[in-house]
């Protein structure tokens, strides 16, 4: 792994840039920027982390101490987003909080920069991005970045509102820029196979499940462990992450995405995990880095240290592989 950056870094804060403009501003579309200091002479890829929170709660704001610290560790600028919730007053269907999301990731490729800041440009590289999705932005996030089989017919609802509609390659689809700027997604704790979860925590379909994909018999169509490449995003790396500590998502949940995401990239012959591709691994796992409770690892000096040393050696990789 690459050594971090240990001189001592100041932050940059830009908050509540707007991504989709809107009058009166709708906070849920904005996004936070911390950027260290000093800047290195090239841009630095940015590094994006998307809270959880069960598609109905939290903030951007409540992440802004991890933000921080990445920004410190990696010396890449860290971008925060909010987006839409399922709440009683908005009680939004996936894919709302991804297609927020998505336009979100398709906002910073073109971005100018922020409107304070003296630089050119943005302050970072927009063809090189690292994602980070918590809980359920993993789910988010795997929504996006592989692809759903060919809908079968929608599960039957006893809801009064309809249910999320069935997905299809084209629900979620990214922009072929996104595809090729996104070098890697780190998912921590996430959520993928719903029926999975409900079969561990029943309790959850009333909670937050059904509000934000109705009430249904079974959860399949958004199985993401089930998904598949994308074309074109067969590059990205993936570093799945799971606390032992924590009791509010099994880690089945995160055993099955690594199982599929071995599977899809050809490594899952491989034991431990231990095949290379390039000199790195396509997949890798951080199963017993964490030991703190589902959220409380995001305030823990581990998280940042293992997700931010992933991203490091990735950017080390990258950059050898071009002869840099």
């Amino acid at each position: 792994m690459s050594s971090p950056q240990t001189h001592p870094t100041s932050i940059d804060e830009h908050l509540s840039i707007p991504y989709i403009s809107t009058s009166p501003p709708n906070p849920f579309h904005h996004f936070d920027l911390y950027v260290p200091n000093p800047t290195p002479p090239a841009k630095p890829p940015l590094i994006c982390f998307v809270h959880g929170g069960a598609w109905r709660s939290e903030d951007k704001a409540d992440h802004a101490a991890l933000a921080r610290r990445l920004a410190a560790r990696t010396r890449c600028p860290v971008a925060l987003p909010n987006y839409r919730l399922t709440t009683p007053a908005t009680p939004l269907r996936h894919p709302a909080h991804a297609a927020d999301l998505l336009a979100f990731l398709h906002f910073l490729l073109a971005w100018p920069g922020p409107a304070d800041a003296d630089a050119h440009g943005p302050p970072y590289d927009p063809t090189a991005l690292y994602l980070i999705g918590h809980s359920c932005s993993a789910h988010m996030l795997t929504s996006i970045f592989l692809q759903p089989p060919s809908p079968a017919p929608p599960p039957s609802s006893a809801d009064a509102l309809p249910p999320a509609p069935v997905p299809t390659p084209d629900t979620l689809r990214p922009a072929p820029a996104l595809l090729a700027a996104t070098r890697a997604l780190a998912l921590s704790s996430g959520l993928y196979d719903l029926d999975l979860l409900l079969r561990a925590f029943p309790a959850y379909k009333s909670w937050f499940v059904a509000p934000a994909f109705g009430r249904l018999r079974t959860y399949a169509p958004w199985n993401t462990a089930a998904y598949t490449l994308r074309a074109g995003a067969a590059h990205p790396r993936w570093l799945l992450v799971h606390s032992t500590g924590d009791t509010l998502v099994h880690r089945a949940q995160s055993e099955a995405a690594w199982a599929a995401l071995r599977a899809l990239y050809g490594e899952e012959g491989d034991g431990d995990g231990d095949a290379e591709q390039g000199g790195r691994r396509m997949v890798e796992r951080a199963w017993d880095s964490l030991t703190e409770e589902h959220n409380e690892a995001l305030a823990g000096e581990a998280y940042p240290r293992v997700v931010g040393d992933f991203i490091l050696d990735d950017m080390q990789w990258r950059a050898s592989a071009r002869g840099e």
